[in-house]
């Protein structure tokens, strides 16, 4: 059987065969993670919080030295972790969609005086 990823906080989950990136998985389950470099680990714009990584590959050297003692705090980039086993992973909010969000909030504060 193949290992299952969950992505928060849209709790979506999907199937994926293992030794496939976070990213390829994210994009199976519809789950948007931002990404400028197409996955090669150079503008850091997927880095995703993991909630129950021991599933995910170890880190790389290049994943090392590109996010430090990030990754002490639970941080990967989606684009170099390899799911092995089912985990689960937190993906940051898009800025434009936060930005929206909290705009639709204050309209709807406003609304109510």
């Amino acid at each position: 059987m193949n290992p299952e990823i969950r992505f928060l906080p849209d709790d979506k989950k999907v199937q994926v065969k293992p030794g496939t990136t976070v990213l390829d998985a994210s994009k199976k389950a519809r789950v948007h993670i931002r990404t400028r470099c197409d996955g090669n680990a150079s503008c850091l714009m997927c880095k995703v919080t993991v909630e129950d990584g021991a599933g995910l590959s170890g880190p790389g050297e290049n994943e090392r030295r590109k996010l430090g003692e990030m990754i002490e705090r639970g941080f990967r980039l989606a684009c170099q972790a390899k799911v092995l086993r089912g985990c689960t992973v937190r993906v940051p909010e898009d800025p434009l969609k936060a930005a929206i969000r909290a705009q639709l909030a204050k309209q709807r504060e406003e609304e109510q005086w």
